[in-house]
């Protein structure tokens, strides 16, 4: 983004590996903010393969309280338009064994997920969107898959049957470790095709899908930059205090490398 200056790569270590990539520190709008590739400079990991823990823990212990995530998804709706944006605020879970908590060993928690979104980061997010002449599409449920392969027909018609809006295959596990970390998360969801059901998929081709995902990403700048613009908010929302009631561990019993572990995330309580 030429907007942001002031750059700098920070490479973290977490209790959990590395993250996708460095952090890319810098100035936006007058606020410091950190950016990662999830997928890894030059796209080099599967979406199975993302290690969501330390990306979302990397963004714990560099003070992050917003999480914007930008990301590529098909339309389950005719009139969900590819360049279209679409802010969700619901998921439906198809993954398959992917890890998505930071509890266990000895620690457990359980947080409320029923909102998986910020409903007041989703709503600086679709303000951001409006005002910069984006066609969005407020509200809707990403259908979070395993992939890397894309649906098939049967499965594309089924999500359909059931009011599915979107599909991708990163989102559920960021949001999930995001409400664990206690950070506000919403998506920016940027349509690049129709999903196999259209009638008109058989004539989509990977360079029209990379060449849609190229524009809007150019739309999906300037949304980040004025939502950017527009926080911080008085985190008066359910994500600022997940943890409040959620461990159900007794403290004496957690174990001494656990606490060190996740102590950016759970200090407070424990």
């Amino acid at each position: 983004m030429a907007e942001l200056t002031d750059r700098e790569e920070r490479r973290l270590q977490t209790p959990f590996g590395e993250p996708s990539s460095p952090y890319v520190i810098g100035t936006l709008r007058g606020k410091r903010v950190a950016f990662l590739a999830r997928h890894g400079a030059g796209h080099r990991y599967l979406p199975s393969e993302l290690n969501f823990r330390a990306n979302i823990y990397g963004f714990k212990t560099l003070g992050v309280e917003y999480i914007l995530s930008a990301s590529a998804v098909g339309s389950l709706k005719q009139e969900y338009k590819p360049m279209d944006l679409v802010i969700p605020d619901q998921f439906f879970d198809r993954t398959l064994g992917r890890i998505s908590t930071f509890f266990g060993r000895g620690l457990v928690a359980h947080v409320g997920f029923a909102h998986p979104f910020c409903g007041r980061l989703s709503e600086v997010a679709f303000g951001s969107a409006t005002a910069a002449g984006a066609t969005v599409h407020k509200g809707g449920t990403y259908v979070c898959m395993e992939g890397p392969q894309f649906s098939t027909l049967a499965e594309s018609k089924l999500y359909r049957s059931w009011g599915m809006d979107v599909i991708g295959m990163t989102n559920l596990q960021e949001a999930k470790l995001a409400r664990e970390a206690e950070i506000c998360y919403a998506t920016i969801a940027l349509v690049t095709d129709y999903d196999c059901w259209h009638p008109d998929h058989d004539h989509v081709t990977v360079e029209m899908i990379i060449a849609n995902l190229t524009e809007n990403a150019k739309m999906a700048q300037q949304v980040i930059a004025g939502a950017v613009g527009a926080l911080p908010f008085e985190r008066a929302c359910e994500c600022a205090t997940a943890l409040k009631y959620a461990i159900i561990t007794r403290p004496d019993a957690v174990p001494a490398d656990v606490k060190r572990d996740l102590a950016p995330i759970v200090g407070k309580y424990l």
